[in-house]
């Protein structure tokens, strides 16, 4: 059964997506820690980014990089933190998160809350910076 991030890729489900090229889509995700946070994927369903090739993954983290420089223009912040956790989606993601301080970057922590037209705000706001 296809993951929820393959189905987004498949236009199946709605996301509000900040970039995206023939391998990676980047969305900001529906349950964010902050303001921006966005999740970078790869098109193709794998589960565990270890298993990913090293080419792809490479490319993974360069495509990182460029969303990463415009959330960074976008979104007032120190830096954009990264982490890969890995259990919450059965499909590899990266987490790419607006940060000022490690405490922004806590998963326990409450989660923000924004409405449809907040996050198409701000995913617009990433793709033109």
């Amino acid at each position: 059964m296809a993951s929820i991030f393959t189905k987004i890729v498949n236009g199946e489900l709605p996301c509000h997506k900040v970039a995206e090229d023939d391998q990676f889509l980047a969305f900001l995700d529906i349950t964010p820690v902050r303001e921006g946070h966005v999740l970078v994927i790869p098109k193709t369903e794998i589960d565990y980014i270890f298993d990913i090739d090293d080419q792809l993954l490479s490319d993974m983290m360069v495509f990182a990089k460029g969303v990463a420089k415009k959330m960074k223009a976008a979104i007032p912040c120190n830096r954009i933190g990264v982490t890969v956790i890995g259990l919450e989606v059965p499909h590899a993601h990266i987490h790419l998160i607006p940060i000022n301080s490690l405490h922004d970057m806590d998963f326990t922590a409450e989660k923000a809350s924004f409405s449809q037209e907040e996050l198409a705000q701000t995913a617009t706001k990433i793709r033109t910076a």
